[in-house]
């Protein structure tokens, strides 16, 4: 049992990250029906740039707290990748918002490539250590351990999301998001700026990225030029998982999918009578996602897609 919860505290965890992540990517198809593969690399130029602030406060201000330390670099990171998505989108993706649906997608991918070359080149490839500012004592649950880092992230992950719903749901901009999602042209005859509003999507969506980013280089303790692709990969999958375009999906999605992962890296190895380890535990994900899309094709809560007049 201590295993078990042990697993389930770890994939939770996992999962509020993969479920923030997943929230740019639902969003921004849920409005243009775009799939940003370049969001990963937004993520870890949040982590970079987090990790440089830290590295500068460190050296300048030695007896500042860690909390501190952490918080004004997660909001230059906020502001560095905000800026980022935004060059992006108005750059690369709205000279192409009415081609064919193949152009923005290899755009994407190169925008991805191009993101990790420019990372390697200003940061260098090599793994850099990220710093433990948080109190590194953990707790102790039924015979499970919890760090405090662990709690910040769940903490500021149930926090961002409440926000997020709040924001869609009851805010102006959140109706301009829902009305340009269903028909961008008739939300403009009606005082709507879809471009504007899509812009706003790509800013959320990259402050949702840079903080998992810093959660996800805080939590592993590295980061580097390419550690966004593989969490951006997954997110996309639990985004799938829950339902694309569906920000409640999204949300399930990245929980379950934390969880089997980090389960199936608990029990992997016995289940298999030692041949696999748990660094095949990815398989787990992808597996139960194909039984879940060929039972529903169209994830576990359905997409939240209109039809475009």
């Amino acid at each position: 049992m201590e295993v078990l919860l042990q697993q389930i505290i770890n994939g939770l965890v996992l999962g509020s990250m993969y479920a923030l992540i997943a929230l740019g990517y639902t969003m921004v198809y849920g409005i243009i029906n775009l799939i940003n593969f370049a969001h990963g690399e937004v993520l870890m130029v949040g982590a970079l740039t987090s990790w440089t602030i830290i590295r500068w406060m460190q050296e300048a201000m030695p007896g500042a707290p860690g909390w501190l330390v952490l918080l004004i670099s997660l909001l230059i990171a906020f502001i560095v990748c905000a800026a980022l998505n935004f060059t992006i989108e108005k750059v690369a993706y709205r000279p192409l918002r009415n081609s064919p649906k193949l152009a923005p997608l290899i755009t994407a991918i190169g925008m991805s490539l191009l993101l990790q070359t420019l990372a390697m080149i200003i940061w260098k490839p090599n793994y850099k250590p990220y710093p433990t500012l948080l109190p590194p004592e953990p707790f102790q649950i039924g015979g499970a351990v919890i760090t405090v880092t662990q709690l910040f992230i769940l903490g500021t992950t149930a926090v961002s999301l409440s926000i997020l719903m709040w924001l869609v749901h009851y805010t102006k901009l959140g109706r301009a998001m829902r009305a340009t999602a269903e028909n961008p042209r008739v939300a403009a005859l009606m005082g709507v700026r879809p471009d504007t509003v899509i812009s706003a999507t790509f800013i959320i969506g990259a402050i949702l990225a840079a903080l998992a980013g810093v959660m996800y280089a805080s939590n592993y303790g590295t980061v580097q030029h390419t550690m966004g692709f593989l969490p951006g990969l997954k997110a996309f999958t639990a985004a799938v998982f829950g339902g694309i375009g569906n920000l409640g999906g999204a949300v399930l999605g990245g929980i379950l999918l934390g969880l089997i992962e980090a389960i199936g890296a608990g029990y992997i190895g016995p289940l298999t009578g030692g041949v696999l380890g748990s660094q095949y535990s990815d398989i787990f994900a992808f597996i139960v996602l194909i039984f879940v899309l060929t039972l529903r094709p169209s994830g576990l809560l359905g997409e939240r897609v209109a039809d475009r007049a």
